[in-house]
Order: C-alpha cells, then structure tokens, then sequence
C-alpha cells in the first residue's frame, strides 16, 4: 500500500524548485489531471515526462503525494548540495560538444607547414569486462600531451581502434554459443563508450578495427608482400597439441602442462605451419635500436631476445661400440671455443621449440641412442615434451638428464666424451646442441655435479684462485690444461680472447669447425588453428599441393560465417568445416584447390595500424604516400612493459619490409616509446592464526606450517613505524601487499562508478597525480577524494560560492582590472612549471604546482580576469570538461581546445630574493633571506634577528664585518678569554 503525506502548497509550506515547477504545472495546467476511477487522484500522464506517472491528490488546496518519491528528491537534493561542483552537468555537455563539432578531427588535408604531433596508444583489444581504473592511465598521458600540443599550435594526430581479433573472443564465443563477431561489436561499443565517458580527445572519424574486411584486406596485402620476398615460408614445427580438446594451443594457454581451460594434458606435436623469416633482419633490428627514444631497459630486453654471438661451430664425431668412429658428425655451438678442451660431456636437446625448424642433430637423436639406453631415453623424451620452454631454461629448477649410451670424440683431444640428453638445451638456439664445460658454466656444473661428470679446470682467473670453490667459474682469464699434440692446438698461457681465436683458426684450417654469428632470435610462426583471425590468401593446388598466392586485387579474402566454429579435434582448424569456402580455383591456372584453413596470429593486425591511422579510409592503397612522409614516424608511443619484446619488434619487422619496398619513409616506426606503470588494487591486509585460532605475528609465524589466512579490513588495521598492526593488538603484524587488479582477487575498480560518484575530470587528475608515470602505483579511494577537492576549490575560487540550495550562479567572480606583479609571478610561475612537467611526462608535478597556485589565489582579494583565463587553459589537458565550462563561463563562445597554451614571461621568474650564507669568524653558522640589493646594515640587522644566528653574536663585541652584496655576509668577533674569575 502507498503511504501518502500531504504537501503545504507555497503559500503554507516552502517547497523546493522540485516541487514549486510541479505545483506550477497543476495551477497553470488542471487540463492535465485526469481522474483515476472514482477516487480524487489524479494521474500526471499529461506532465513532462520525469513526472509522469505519479499519483497527486488535490483536496482543501493540498497536494498528496508518496513518502518514496519525496525521500527520493530529497535524496537528489541532498546529491546536489553535497557536490563539489556539476560535474554530473558540466561532463556530459562538453561530451556532447566535443562530437557534433568534430572537435578533436584531424582533417585529411592539414597544413604540411606546421609542425606535426603524432600520439599513439597500444592498440587495446576489447575484452568483455570492459575497462577498470588501470586502463585510463596511458589513456589519460596520450591525451594531455595532444590537448597541449593542439594549444601549442601542432597538427595533431590522437587516433584510437581495437585490436578485436583473437583467442579470447573466440574462447567466449565457444563457450556460450554466440558468435564472436558479435561479442566483439558489442565489447567495442561499451569501450568506446568508456573512453568518451573520460572525455579523451581522440579523432573518432579515423576509428578502425583489425576484424573489419577493409582493414585486413591491408594485412593479407603485406603477408603477400612477405611471400615474395621469401619472408614467409611453411615448415613443419612442434605445437602444443591437447588431445582432450582436439586443438592447438598457444604457449599462453598452457600452464604446467596442461591446458589452462580444463587441466588436460597438453603435448608437443610436428605441424606443417606458416613462418615469416624475421631472423633475415636480425642485424638491422639490433643495430638501429641504438637511435631511438625508448627506456633503456626495453632497448635492452630486444638485445636479448634477438640474441647476438659470436662464436664458433664445432664438429664432434659420434664413435660407435668399440671407440671407432661412425660416419656421424654432430655440429655444436659456442660461444666459448677457449674451453674446447673442458668438453668432458656433450648435450642434445630432444625437440625443437615452438618456433625453429627441426634441427639434423635431433633427427639423428634415434640413432644415437644405445639399445640399453633406448627405453629410458624414449621416457625423459616423452617427459620433457609437456614442459614449455621457459620451464625448461628455468634458472633455478633442478637439472635432470639421461645418458644416451653413446660417446663422441672432442676434435682437440681426441678424448671420447658421453652424450647425454638435457632438456635445458633447447633445440631453438645455435645448432641445438651444446658443448658442456661444467667448470665453466653454471649450468653445466649443476648438472656434472648431479650426475658424477668429471669437471676439468681449463680457464685461471686473471686476480683469483681457480681452484673448486663449489661453483663454476664463468669468465676470462688464462687458459690451462689446454694443450694436445695429436691434434697439433696448444693454448695454454694464452688470454681467453687471443686463445678462442686461435681455436676458430685451428678448426677452419683443419675442417672441425667455423667461426659463426648466432642469434637467440628465432622466425616467427605466423599460423594458429583457430577461426577468428584474418584468412592467410593463400591456395593449394589439389594436384600438386603447390602453393599460390591469391591476386591482389581479389583481396579481402573475407573470413566466411560459420555457425560451428569449436575446434574440430582433428588438429584441423575451424575453417576446414566450411567447405564450400575451402574449395576453389587457382586464379592463376584455374586448376581446382583448397583454401588455407589456418589464420593469421592476433599479432597481425596489430604490427601496422600505426600506418593506416594516417589514412584510414584510402581503397588503393595501404597509406598515401604523401600523408606517411608528413606523419611518420609516431612522435610518443605509449603502453604497458608486457608489450616490449614481441609487439614492438614485430611491428619494427613490417615496418623494415614496408621500408624496403617504399611503402614507408623512416626506417623505425616508434620514435619514442614510453612505458606506463600499473594501477594495483587496494592495500590487502594479511594476519594469520595458528591452529588454536589465535592470531600470530607476520614476523614469528611459520607460513611452510599449519597457519591460516585472514583478510583483515582497513578500518582494524593501523600502521606502526614501517609495518602494519592490528589496531585491537599492536603486537600482531601483518602482511600489507596490493596486487594487479583481477576478477579472481576482487580487486577491480571499475572507472564508470568514480567516473559517477567524483566525474571523469577527478578520476583523470587523479591517475596523474598518483606518482610518476612509469612506475607502479595503489589505487585510493582517499586519494581520489584529494584531488576532487582540489577542483572544487577550483571551481569555489572562480565561480563562487554555491547558492542555498548547492547551485551555483553563473559567470565568474573575475574581474577586469590589471594583475599585480604578484599574482603575475605566481602564474608565470605555475606556467613555467606546468608546461616544462606535461613535456617531460611528470604529471603528477605539473598538478601540484596547479595546487600551490590555487593555494596563492584563494589568499588575493581579487582575481583578474587575465590571471584565472591562462589557468583555466594550464588546466585543460588535466580536466578538459571544467576547463571548457570555465572557458565558456568567462565570455568565450568556442572551445578552448586550439587557444594558444600559455608561455611563461622569464621577467617574472626571476626570484626577488636570494639566500645569503652567514659566516661567524670564517665558519658557516647558517643563512638569511634578502632582497637583492640588500645592504650591508640590512643584512646585519636580519641575522640579529635570526633566532639562531643570533645566538653566536650575544654578548659579543664585533670587530668588524665583511660583506660581499648577495653572496656572504662574515662577521668577525672580539676574541674574549674568559675563564672562572679570570678576565
């Protein structure tokens, strides 16, 4: 039942605006009200909409109404008094603003003669969970370097798209039955709504997506490209095949293992798959990183991925039972020819990885294996086949191996050595198959040691002792135990370098080896067995099994509908079911064919969208030649360290291609790149309790024991020097740890709810403000409150003060008189500061001065209308929305966003002041603060002052003063020697 309370009419009660507009609409309006059955209720059903519906009773010229919809305005009030400022106006009406004017559109055609400014984010994929408050932070960087190089008069490109093809739609899609097309269309839409919601000044006119045909039709052009360099190539490759499943998996998807959906049991099985040669620009790759603005630690993760050494190839011939040898020769690679002699066993992989070509030593691995041997080689095989390769060259796992029952002879010496099998040696690297030199490699030594393998000392540091000191010894130094007359080599005494040459010198003379250059970096598999993803235009002929490209001109090959697109658990991909589709014609000679059913990698679309923002809608060619030589190449690049080594040199890859055939200008496509910190979740605050259910201090408990676990909320804990307690018992420490944001934690804050509660222009202040850019940060929701003050105040000092009922007038309290020299130095001041930070990605710097200038003003009697509009346009990048509501409020009927950015006046820079050193007798005692042009009985008189300077002068005569005006003042004392009684 509806309880009803009566409402005083104006003329008895004072209603608010709420209820004195709907009063007004049943005075001026009774045509409205409509009877509802016999009762005197009337219905609103003619009233304006946000009324409609409600139930009134007019009886003895009152109003009736319900208590739920009277809480409910009060509420609303209530909302409005409490904010800050009409965020929840101001955001959504420049949003608005923003899109019917194109404000942020580049035009196609720009004035080539001004400066150009191209910021880029990581292209984003658009997973179903939408954003959390970590995403906005490079989003929030990219977008206040664009709002100020607009001001600064740049032609400015800030484009955005998705990255939409790839495992994880199609994974939701299998599990639910919908077509990823769809989740994917519906995961762009709520990203894009995101992005708009934070008002980012992107040009939404050049939006595009890697899951369009007319944007793949571009990525399937430079895989042909690729295909007739000799770029691209089939080879057969291990993959990681689950039975269970009937699919193959990426490496991301295998944990332990097992497959990361289902903990099935995943092996590595040979595949024909498609490979794109990046190993033929390994050297370029590598050379030019030196040119380029990036963080020295992702230049540095590239160097070691792509793995450059030199060294040398060594050939060691396999003997057979009875110490003879076998017409076999196994090719290993060092880096280290110097410790040929401290071979006392050779190492073969048992597999290539995911990446390389099966290597010939590992074919050869069945016929090595002794029939004794045979049984438990076959086992180890099988065992290190489910391990990854990262669990293999794990560092601190323990080594295993199997004997193989074979021996080799090591070309210096003659000596014969065991062959063992190893999974740390990956046949990915060299010729996969190491020399181990267990006295001079770590993990070699760990593996002798376990397995009783005798250890030869062959290398004496140059300033140590090189005798066993449990550990192997890594370095240069002079060569010992080296030396063989049946061989002829003899490099004892020699330094490491001058002996490893002379090793390569040997064994290309006598035909046991080669120098080599050899790199870690390995082609790229360019092929996944799965539907969504871009068609490879490739056909085979059904005759021959020849291999075709499709014509150009028949590109986009389109990826067609399939309703049944879960994995066929044949190791066939999805596409195969569309047969229709898999069945064709060779263009060129008409013979009948099959269609390529595998697709292309998520990291295809990815590696050159940089290039089609430029011109994103040109049908001839992939970018106009024109617009890439102004724009090229991306000026500031910015994303998260995760995409550093492949995102990054595959994208360098094609852009070398593209370079080679003069589809580009620049020989790099990112000049600077810029890595962002992560946003972690809230503090998580850890006790633990024994088996009793008593709590036990952090620092005493035994965590490999029986202890449990307990999440302790935020308003029981306290901190206590450099640890966190238990506010109700202090002797109980506790584990404080914030972690990434994930579901699985509950850790997520999701930016549309502060974006509610604060506005977006607080959540952007707020993610600048956290600390430096780079480095990792903890979310607050105090802190967030900090910086909405700061914009309250803001808006308090310039506005005013709200009305009676939380609204505020409007205009501004500026006026027009001229500033004082004052008020100019402090905004010079905080433009200096402002625009020298935002340059130098230091946001959270350029707030706080924002901060002491608001600090300065609220302490003026007046503003000047020329001082608050060069803070207004300070803030814009920061909080664009207020800025422009500001703007507008100040007179100006255009957007802010192209007024030219402040400069800073250096006659207002210059400090008036300076600090002048104190000496007492040639010592220094402490400082003073004087004007320039201070003179010297001014200056004397302040140290007087001076609480602690005048301490020395007490009591004291002077016998004189040296002053040196705004550099020293020394003051000389009477030498006094009083002693007791005695003067």
């Amino acid at each position: 039942m509806t309880v009803n309370t009566c409402i005083q009419p104006p003329q008895f009660l004072p209603l608010s605006p709420f209820y004195q507009q709907r009063f007004h609409l049943f005075t001026q309006k009774p045509q409205s009200l409509k009877p509802t059955k016999k009762s005197c209720y009337f219905s609103t059903t003619a009233c304006d909409n946000s009324f409609k519906g409600s139930l009134f009773r007019v009886r003895k010229g009152r109003i009736r109404c319900s208590v739920s919809e009277v809480e409910e305005q009060k509420e609303k009030q209530q909302q409005v008094v409490k904010r800050a400022y009409p965020f929840h106006e101001i955001e959504p009406k420049w949003q608005s603003y923003w899109e019917k004017n194109q404000t942020f559109r580049t035009p196609d055609e720009v004035d080539t003669s001004k400066p150009k400014f191209y910021v880029l984010d990581m292209f984003p994929y658009p997973s179903g969970a939408g954003l959390h408050v970590g995403h906005p932070l490079g989003y929030t960087a990219t977008d206040i370097l664009a709002r100020l190089k607009r001001m600064q008069g740049y032609n400015v490109l800030h484009p955005m798209g998705w990255d939409a093809f790839g495992l994880p739609a199609e994974q939701y899609a299998i599990e639910t039955g919908t077509h990823p097309k769809i989740t994917t269309l519906r995961n762009i839409n709520r990203f894009r709504s995101q992005l708009k919601s934070l008002g980012f000044s992107y040009d939404w006119d050049r939006e595009i997506s890697t899951t369009e045909p007319q944007y793949y039709k571009w990525t399937q052009w430079i895989f042909l490209q690729l295909l007739k360099r000799g770029l691209a190539y089939q080879a057969e490759v291990p993959v990681n095949w689950c039975p269970a499943l009937g699919t193959v998996l990426a490496n991301e998807e295998v944990v332990d293992g097992v497959s990361e959906r289902g903990g099935h049991p995943v092996i590595r099985k040979p595949m024909r798959q498609w490979m794109l040669k990046i190993t033929a620009y390994a050297d370029r790759l590598l050379e030019d990183l030196d040119d380029l603005d990036w963080p020295e630690s992702v230049k540095e993760m590239q160097r070691n991925w792509i793995g450059r050494s030199e060294g040398a190839e060594l050939e060691f011939c396999v003997l057979d039972g009875d110490g003879k040898e076998r017409d076999i020769k196994i090719t290993v690679y060092t880096t280290r020819p110097d410790t040929v002699f401290g071979a006392t066993y050779y190492s073969s992989p048992l597999y290539l990885s995911l990446y390389l070509v099966l290597a010939p030593e590992h074919s050869l691995l069945p016929s090595l294996m002794s029939l004794s041997q045979r049984e438990s080689v076959e086992e180890y095989k099988d065992l290190a086949s489910r391990k990854s390769d990262l669990e293999r060259t794990e560092l601190q796992k323990e080594k295993t191996g199997v004997f193989s029952g074979c021996y080799a002879q090591n070309p210096a010496n003659g000596e014969a050595i065991p062959i063992w099998v190893a999974d740390y040696v990956l046949g990915s690297y060299g010729t996969g198959a190491i020399m181990a030199v267990p006295a001079h490699d770590t993990r070699d030594y760990e593996f002798a040691t376990k397995y009783d393998i005798p250890i030869r000392w062959v290398v004496k540091p140059d300033d140590d002792d090189f005798s066993d000191s449990g550990k192997a010894y890594e370095g240069e130094g002079s060569i010992l135990n080296s030396s063989s007359s049946t061989s002829g080599l003899d490099i004892n005494g020699l330094h490491s370098k001058v002996a490893a040459s002379k090793v390569i010198e040997w064994a290309d003379t006598t035909g046991n080896g080669k120098k080599k250059v050899n790199y870690k970096l390995r082609d790229w598999l360019f092929a996944r067995q799965r539907y969504w993803g871009e068609p490879i235009p490739v056909v085979f002929l059904q005759d021959t099994g020849e291999t075709t490209p499709i014509l150009e001109t028949d590109l986009p090959l389109t990826l067609p509908e399939l309703d049944d697109f879960t994995p066929t658990g044949t190791g066939e991909p999805p596409l195969a079911k569309a047969v229709s589709w898999v069945k064709t014609t060779d263009p060129s000679s008409g013979k009948p064919a099959m269609r390529e059913t595998s697709t292309m990698p998520q990291w295809a679309g990815s590696c050159w969208y940089y290039l089609r923002y430029m011109d994103p809608k040109n049908s001839k060619e992939l970018v106009d030649k024109t617009k890439e030589k102004y724009w090229s190449p991306v000026d500031v690049y910015v994303g998260g360290a995760e995409h550093a080594v492949l995102h990054l040199l595959y994208s360098r890859f094609w852009h070398k291609v593209l370079y080679d055939i003069g589809v580009v200008s620049t020989k790099e496509p990112f000049k600077c790149v810029i890595n962002q910190g992560i946003i972690l979740g809230g503090v998580q605050y850890t006790a633990f309790k024994n088996p009793d259910g008593n709590y036990v201090s952090a620092d005493s408990a035994d965590l490999s024991g029986e202890i449990n676990q307990e999440i302790i909320p935020e308003e029981k804990v306290i901190k206590s020097g450099d640890s966190f307690v238990l506010k109700g018992d202090p002797s109980i420490r506790l584990i404080a740890r914030a972690h990434k944001m994930s579901k699985s934690r509950g850790n997520v804050v999701n930016p549309d709810d502060v974006v509610s509660e604060y506005g977006a222009d607080s959540l952007r202040l707020y993610e600048m403000f956290m600390g430096p850019f780079r480095d990792s940060k903890t979310w607050s929701t105090s802190g967030i409150e900090g910086v909405y003050r700061f914009l309250g105040r803001t808006w308090r000092l310039i506005v005013g003060s709200p009305l009676p009922d939380g609204t505020f007038r409007d205009g501004t309290v500026a006026i027009d008189g001229e500033p004082s020299f004052e008020q100019l130095r402090s905004l010079h001041k905080c433009i200096a500061k402002v625009t020298e930070e935002i340059e130098g990605t230091r946001f959270n710097t350029g707030i706080s001065a924002m901060m002491e200038f608001i600090n300065a003003a609220y302490k003026w009697d007046k503003l000047p209308r020329s001082i608050i509009e060069e803070f207004v346009l300070l803030l814009s990048p920061y909080a664009p929305h207020m800025a422009e509501e500001l703007w507008f409020r100040l007179g100006h009927s255009n957007s802010l966003a192209y007024e030219p950015f402040p400069k800073a006046n250096p006659d207002y820079l210059k400090e008036s002041t300076i600090v002048l050193p104190v000496q007492i007798n040639g010592k220094m005692r402490g400082t003073i603060q004087i004007e320039e042009g201070c003179s010297e009985e001014d200056a004397f008189r302040l140290v007087s002052q001076d609480a602690k300077l005048s301490k020395f002068l007490d009591g004291k005569s002077i016998k004189k003063r040296i002053y040196v005006p705004g550099k020293i003042l020394n003051v000389i004392l009477g030498f006094q020697n009083i002693k007791a009684g005695v003067r």
